[in-house]
């Protein structure tokens, strides 16, 4: 009796443990508020140089550990990204993904005054210089767009100013190739008048 005793007792410290490590796990996944939650979240995606560039909006709901994450980006990798810096903040967060993928393509034609005016709020948000016409709005955008669409440029470090039709590429890329790409696409794109490389590549 004293054995089937004592591991009665065993049996019933071990529930009582899982008990309350249960409820430790759950007191931790809902220590935040909402929007604590969706701060953290925001400020995660921000530190992502492209990400940051649109707006992607976050709807927690913390007592039941699940996000809702809606916007658009031009790419499928940038909206995976965004569901994993969600994931970052709570390894154990239930993500609805909402995120739309629309590749930022538009047609000269339909290129208007608002347009531009959003695309220099973007480019200031992550640091990029557009000079004050039209058509370095223009060309800041197609540009922009072909070098996120591009394989060689993953989550890239790539900063473009266009100033009076000059295109300036700044910052880091992984390899000589790359930077030579970046210049390539630069330099095709219609209407540019000049490309100054200043891309340095990343050592070892």
């Amino acid at each position: 009796m004293r054995i089937n005793d004592w591991l009665a007792a065993g049996v019933l410290s071990a529930a009582l443990g899982l008990m309350t490590g249960c409820s430790e796990n759950r007191t931790s996944a809902a220590a935040m508020t909402d929007d604590q939650l969706e701060d953290a979240i925001e400020a995660r995606i921000q530190t992502d140089a492209q990400l940051k560039a649109y707006k992607i909006d976050v709807d927690a709901d913390a007592s039941d550990n699940k996000v809702t994450l809606s916007g658009a980006v031009p790419t499928e990798t940038m909206r995976t990204r965004a569901v994993g810096f969600a994931k970052d903040v709570n390894a154990q967060l239930v993500v609805t993904d909402k995120i739309d993928v629309k590749p930022d393509e538009a047609v000269r034609t339909d290129y208007n005054d608002e347009m531009a005016r959003v695309e220099r709020e973007r480019a200031s948000g992550i640091g990029e210089k557009i000079g004050d016409n039209i058509e370095d709005a223009w060309l800041h955008t197609k540009i922009r767009t072909k070098l996120i669409g591009k394989a060689e440029f993953p989550g890239t470090g790539i900063n473009v100013d266009v100033v009076d039709k000059v295109v300036i590429l700044r910052g880091h890329v992984d390899s000589l190739e790359a930077k030579n790409e970046a210049e390539r696409v630069a330099r095709e794109t219609d209407g540019v008048a000049q490309v100054k490389n200043q891309l340095v590549v990343k050592k070892g």
